[in-house]
């Protein structure tokens, strides 16, 4: 593409709607296959199709514009999980325990009645209670009566003669290596 076609703003403008009009489709269609609310994947469509505005604009002309699309779609994705990832087991030990809250949910997509979301959903309590079987028996103990049974540190604390924090401690291991075991499925997941 020579100079004068991209610094002319007719031209690249007219660029611009013939990429937009061919890829918006197409993209909108990646992007719900990952999010699920409308109004959220039209907000990341937008946000992919205005970067790819600003792009043209700083005379960057993409050569692949739909390859292109779907890699800024694809961060705008992860960026959106990570912003609602929720707060570490860690970052909410530091409350009371009455704050104490199930992470359990935490690690499986919401239920959506989707088969892709099912499936993934599946596949994570499968992995999920594998990571849990190697657990030490003390972490998985502490894990399973709090998230599954719903009894609370201070109950356990009671029961067990150990302190709130060393149960605290026990399950925010027991969450740490669950993610951990976990996170390559779902960047697999949203690499898809």
């Amino acid at each position: 593409m020579d100079a004068a076609a991209i610094s002319d703003p007719m031209s690249q403008d007219r660029r611009i709607a013939a990429a937009v009009l061919r890829e918006r489709d197409r993209l909108l269609r990646f992007i719900r296959r990952r999010i699920d609310d409308a109004s959220e994947a039209e907000d990341i469509l937008q946000e992919a199709l205005t970067e790819l505005v600003a792009a043209e604009r700083l005379a960057q002309p993409v050569e692949q514009v739909g390859a292109w699309l779907m890699r800024v779609a694809r961060n705008r994705i992860i960026d959106r999980f990570r912003r609602k990832r929720p707060q570490l087991l860690a970052e909410r030990v530091g409350g009371a325990p009455e704050d104490e809250e199930r992470v359990l949910d935490e690690l499986l997509p919401a239920a959506d009645g989707t088969p892709e979301t099912e499936a993934m959903r599946a596949l994570l309590l499968r992995e999920i209670e594998a990571a849990l079987a190697e657990l030490p028996g003390e972490q998985r103990e502490v894990f399973l009566a709090q998230e599954l049974d719903g009894v609370t540190f201070r109950e356990l604390a009671a029961r067990s003669g150990l302190s709130i924090n060393t149960l605290l401690s026990r399950k925010r291991y027991a969450v740490l290596q669950l993610r951990r075991r976990l996170q390559p499925i779902y960047d697999d997941w949203l690499a898809e």
